[in-house]
């Protein structure tokens, strides 16, 4: 997947199914996180439930293969996270969103499939899966101006993802560099680290809507952000956003390079060494400071200007 080699990967995909349809030969027995759902099943004129049981990222990511996943099905009915329902039930391709729970899903359905293993199951090509144009909108019902930005630059910030990872934390006192690259900074963060905006010299503008968080990524010039749901959201909205990355990251970006075919707004940092993270916020701050430079001298500066 990493490589882009999309028919070796659903080779090594078909070759792990059935290894697990041997293992767990019923479907829907055990934890709700390790039930083998789809089994191989055709999808093509069947009434599709997909679950989406992994992170708010994972599902931004591979909603895309909505449309596609609908051309072969008769129905699509996506049961996803409650964060992600306002978002997403507009989307092509969907003709029914739920929120999810952890009970039986109220829907009538002939095959289920997680999210993940939508691709696998259309045999996705790398045309259907590189983002040609943003497959999300925000609804502007839910905007908000984003006040005091002036001449400068808006550039908001997350710094942290939570526990489960610490590798794809930053410290703040880095982020205080960026003070000096004359922009205006604002703080996405959530959770305990948000307390730390005022140390950046950031404003808190964070907020748990989606919807709202949708539309105010809009409003700004430009995120900057670990490997985050935010990073996914900006990039499916179309929206300018650097993703800052640790050494060993994620499959989903490549090891090296600063572009991905998934997301064409994106601009990938990667650390040098694990745990190195000065040199990545330093390349961040010049790279900043050339765009404020571009902006005080009225010309282009970015491929998608702030709405």
């Amino acid at each position: 997947m990493r490589a882009a080699d999309f028919k070796r990967a659903w080779a090594i995909n078909d070759r792990d199914l059935a290894r697990f349809c041997q293992i767990w030969p019923e479907k829907h027995t055990g934890p709700r996180h390790l039930q083998r759902i789809w089994r191989g099943e055709q999808l093509c004129g069947k009434r599709v439930l997909v679950r989406c049981y992994h992170g708010l990222g994972d599902t931004i990511q591979f909603v895309r293969f909505m449309p596609a996943l609908r051309a072969v099905a008769r129905e699509v009915t996506l049961w996803c996270q409650p964060e992600l329902l306002a978002l997403l039930e507009r989307m092509d391709g969907v003709d029914r969103a739920m929120p999810l729970n952890d009970g039986t899903p109220d829907a009538e359905f002939d095959v289920d499939i997680e999210i993940m293993e939508v691709p696998h199951a259309i045999r996705a090509e790398y045309d259907s899966i590189a983002m040609r144009r943003p497959y999300l909108t925000s609804d502007c019902r839910d905007s908000r101006a984003i006040s005091g930005t002036g001449d400068r630059l808006a550039v908001g910030l997350v710094w942290e993802v939570g526990e489960w990872d610490k590798r794809r934390a930053i410290p703040a006192t880095l982020l205080q560099r960026l003070n000096r690259c004359g922009v205006n900074l604002y703080s996405l963060q959530q959770g305990p680290a948000a307390a730390q905006a005022a140390g950046i010299g950031a404003v808190d503008i964070s907020t748990p809507d989606i919807g709202m968080l949708s539309r105010t990524i809009e409003q700004l010039d430009l995120v900057v952000c670990v490997d985050t749901m935010i990073g996914h959201l900006a990039g499916a909205l179309g929206c300018d956003a650097w993703v800052l990355l640790h050494r060993d990251c994620d499959w989903r970006w490549p090891a090296f390079g600063k572009k991905t075919f998934w997301y064409p707004s994106l601009r990938l940092f990667h650390q040098s060494a694990p745990g190195e993270w000065s040199g990545v916020i330093e390349e961040v701050g010049l790279a900043l400071a050339d765009l404020a430079s571009a902006k005080e001298r009225n010309r282009p500066y970015l491929a998608n200007p702030r709405a």
